[in-house]
């Protein structure tokens, strides 16, 4: 199939025991693309929503990475590990006793809200240009400091102790491993991550997902375009104003852009109160540009421009 001028997103759901890396490699052999990136990395245990952008769709990533996730999560309480997660070595073990379930409902519930959590020293985060589960192996961890993150929702779907089935929705940034670690911690048994899928990333959603296998048919007979969404749905929380030939043509040769070159017609009226970004899309929808705005100021910036929509 030859794809190497098509551009967009593809959901994928990407099974367990497979790097994000290698999915994004195999995306990129069976749509003969020429470049393809995530928006956000997925363990390799864990399944679910991973994010593809196809070509110039790449240079959207930046937009995307910083989009809420939904995941469904297996805890399971009594063990802890190394890792976090079901990955690790167990460090220790206590019965999962002396706390109702009330008291297991009130415990996750303290960690709604913004809270400050501690990055695993088994993650893909850098220390000096190496990642730490890397130093980790070698048996050099580092710790880094705690963060802020923020956890929108946490509903038990299910209890049967030891496990807890737990749905989450979070901002980027958030390890539900160290989430299920640190509700162990709190309940007084320890425990860790058994199982994880997400759900939802930066408004994409499963049900939009397609498996590898279900990719590859779709590539053979060259039927992949039902499952690629276009860059300007792709950014479907940014402001849009349709460009007149005037601002294509500023946009073409790289002209500054003010606010009487925009068409304000559909934008909400807050809209210049903010440090913001407007895409920017021709009469049939395709993305021109991404413009960026600052607060007060006359002139927007460019973010990106797409030669080839112009």
């Amino acid at each position: 199939m030859q794809a190497q001028h098509q551009s967009g997103i593809i959901v994928v759901d990407k099974p367990p025991n497979i790097s994000s890396a290698k999915v994004v490699a195999e995306v990129k052999r069976l749509l003969n693309a020429k470049k393809v990136g995530h928006t956000g990395t997925l363990d390799p245990f864990a399944e679910g929503v991973l994010v593809c952008c196809i070509n110039d769709a790449t240079r959207l990533a930046r937009f995307l990475l910083a989009g809420n996730k939904t995941y469904d999560a297996t805890l399971k309480l009594g063990i802890e590990t190394d890792t976090q997660d079901s990955t690790g070595t167990v460090t220790a073990s206590k019965a999962v006793i002396g706390f109702t379930e009330q008291r297991l409902r009130s415990t996750v519930q303290k960690f709604i809200g913004p809270i400050e959590q501690q990055p695993p020293i088994f993650s893909a985060l850098k220390h000096k240009g190496t990642p730490l589960y890397k130093l980790a192996r070698q048996g050099r961890p580092v710790q880094k400091p705690a963060r802020q993150v923020h956890i929108s929702k946490i509903k038990i779907l299910e209890i049967k102790l030891p496990l807890v089935h737990l749905n989450v929705s979070c901002s980027a940034g958030t390890y539900i491993r160290t989430l299920c670690a640190d509700i162990g911690k709190q309940l007084g048994c320890g425990g860790h991550l058994l199982a994880l899928k997400r759900t939802e990333s930066s408004g994409f959603k499963i049900q939009q997902a397609i498996s590898l296998s279900q990719l590859e048919k779709r590539a053979l007979t060259d039927k992949y375009n039902g499952c690629l969404i276009s860059m300007t749905d792709a950014l479907g929380d940014m402001p849009v104003c349709r460009a007149n030939q005037n601002l294509k043509k500023k946009i073409r040769h790289g002209q500054p852009i003010r606010k009487t070159d925009i068409d304000f017609g559909r934008l909400s009226e807050n809209f210049m109160e903010q440090d913001t970004h407007l895409k920017i899309v021709g009469a049939d929808n395709v993305l021109l540009a991404v413009l960026k705005y600052k607060k007060n100021q006359d002139k927007f910036g460019y973010a990106c421009v797409f030669q080839n929509q112009r």
